[in-house]
């Protein structure tokens, strides 16, 4: 089997030692092809090349979650085609490694490979859903590229945070829990409309759903966990998952003790229960929408910063890509 692997030399949690031992033992078991990325995008082109040269049957990916995100969208240039496009197989390199843990993966980049290789023997693969986030018409974000995620995108709050985070790493700072909870603390106290929401939710005119208003903030779950903090994992909303469309889950209200309740909530949550409240909007299985604010907001994919925007139009494929798992 001829494969890809790209790898991403700045991975937080493997050496050059560890990626040199992980490609051998890869090499060992498959015609290997390496590209190591050298500019941001550098996955995305590498996995559209892969899929669009119909030479590849299978594109690795050694990283963490924004190169996974990278080289999903590479793939899926063209569109969602399961039994056509590569298969997509993941060695989590990042810090918190969401979509590999997600699928059961390890999170240790030796043992997920040694996984990687048995499920290659025993041809175990699984089609999953994934999320797809466009410019929405009429609005000044119309012309915005479309984008897939894996297992996440936020609009407002958590969205900021990660923003925040990124430009701490900017700066020299390494990616920890520690930081995340510290912007956390930091885009809470700093944010001007956490008590009346400027978000509005609209699905199709077919969709009992309808129009939900007055939203602080909005998470846009394709998988459940929605986070992990070091080896617990995070339920925003427990029902998500690889097989369904989106789940949202949004708050109406951002003070501060509304706020602590709902920390504690996540910090307690199980794949049984997650947030809850009057302040609480949770949907489930979501197959187009569009998040719509009165003035720009931070937005997010896969943890993944893309600036401000005012709109986003959400569609959940199911069946869009096959995973080795």
């Amino acid at each position: 089997m001829r494969a890809l692997l790209v790898v991403n030399p700045k991975a937080t949690t493997t050496s050059a030692r560890t990626r040199d031992v992980l490609i051998h033992a890869l090499a060992s078991d498959l015609k290997l092809d390496v590209v190591t990325t050298q500019y941001r995008g550098h996955a995305r082109d590498a996995a559209r090349h892969a899929a669009e040269s119909g030479e590849i049957a299978l594109v690795v990916a050694l990283g963490g979650d924004g190169t996974v995100n990278e080289v999903v969208n590479g793939l899926l240039h063209n569109g969602p085609s399961p039994e056509e496009l590569p298969r997509l197989a993941v060695v989590p390199g990042g810090s918190t490694n969401v979509f590999a843990r997600a699928l059961g993966l390890p999170n240790d980049a030796v043992e997920a490979t040694g996984a990687l290789l048995d499920a290659l023997h025993k041809g175990s693969e699984r089609t999953v859903g994934l999320g797809k986030v466009s410019g929405t018409p009429g609005t000044e974000d119309e012309g915005v590229p479309s984008r897939w995620f894996t297992f996440c995108a936020g609009f407002g709050f958590d969205a900021g945070v990660v923003g925040q985070v990124e430009q701490q790493r900017q700066c020299g700072k390494r990616s920890t829990h520690a930081l995340y909870v510290r912007q956390v603390v930091r885009q809470f106290l700093g944010e001007q409309h956490r008590r009346h929401g400027r978000i509005t939710l609209n699905t199709p005119d077919e969709d009992p759903v309808g129009k939900i208003d007055k939203l602080v903030f909005a998470i846009v779950c394709n998988t459940s966990p929605w986070t992990f903090l070091g080896n617990r994992p995070v339920y925003a909303a427990p029902d998500a998952s690889f097989d369904t469309a989106l789940d949202v889950v949004a708050l109406t209200k951002l003070s501060l003790l509304p706020t602590v309740r709902h920390v504690a909530q996540l910090l307690r949550s199980t794949a049984e229960r997650g947030l809850r409240g009057k302040h609480v909007v949770s949907l489930h299985d979501l197959t187009a929408f569009t998040l719509q604010s009165q003035a720009p907001l931070p937005f997010q994919v896969d943890g993944d910063h893309l600036g401000l925007r005012v709109s986003a139009t959400f569609t959940g494929i199911r069946r869009a890509l096959r995973v080795i798992v």
